[in-house]
């Protein structure tokens, strides 16, 4: 289910909260169309925080990897990194107003990034909104092979640790199904963000630069 919204009603953070603490979430048309529709589907994707799995190849690379994983150090690039175009996918759903109102939301520490780096370079990540113990993932990018996935694999040890227990994932799609995303229906994802709304969860528990054995033993042998 979608609804458009009037281009002349403000959405604030406060709004978009409020939207999330219902189950609904904006997204626009394309990055040059200012006005942004409301989501609500009637299928959601989930991924269960208590059945997380991890491939055995990629927990290797994420422990053998080179790369820099870090938190909240550049929102802007990974917000740009997700809205790029890349080969197969011309156009985003992520225009001016979602950058403006997500950047608003991790000032104010309800919206977080996890990023992966080479050296000095950003080469994938993600971002999404934390509230109580839900976290909804918005998007991720990479350019370079299981960059995120590694992103990912982060994200749930950091929001386990972190005693969240809701992690949406909006749609169900094969990258995310690996790892145990499960599609309900709308219902049964308004009874678990009830649930999830009522804990206090702390997205930062683990501190920023967690080790990727820290990481992975928080998720556990899944």
């Amino acid at each position: 289910m979608a609804s458009r919204d009037d281009i002349m009603i403000e959405i604030t953070p406060q709004v978009l909260l409020k939207a999330y603490s219902c189950g609904i979430f904006p997204m626009a048309e394309s990055a040059y169309d200012p006005a942004l529709y409301w989501i609500e589907p009637q299928h959601r994707g989930i991924l269960p925080l208590d059945r997380v799995h991890v491939p055995k190849r990629l927990k290797r690379t994420i422990r053998n990897t080179e790369f820099d994983v870090r938190v909240d150090t550049d929102f802007d690039a990974v917000i740009e990194g997700c809205a790029a175009s890349r080969p197969g996918r011309r156009s985003t759903w992520i225009n001016k107003r979602i950058r403006t109102l997500y950047r608003e939301l991790f000032e104010l520490g309800h919206c977080h990034s996890v990023e992966v780096w080479n050296g000095p370079d950003l080469i994938g990540g993600l971002y999404g909104v934390a509230l109580g113990g839900a976290f909804f993932g918005e998007s991720m990018f990479s350019v370079e092979r299981d960059v995120s996935k590694i992103a990912l694999v982060h994200l749930c040890g950091r929001l386990i640790a972190g005693g969240f227990v809701l992690l949406d994932t909006q749609f169900v799609t094969d990258h995310l199904r690996q790892f145990g995303t499960i599609e309900v229906d709308r219902e049964e994802f308004q009874l678990r963000l009830e649930e999830a709304l009522k804990i206090s969860a702390d997205f930062n528990r683990l501190p920023h630069d967690a080790s990727p054995e820290d990481i992975l033993a928080q998720i556990g042998d899944r």
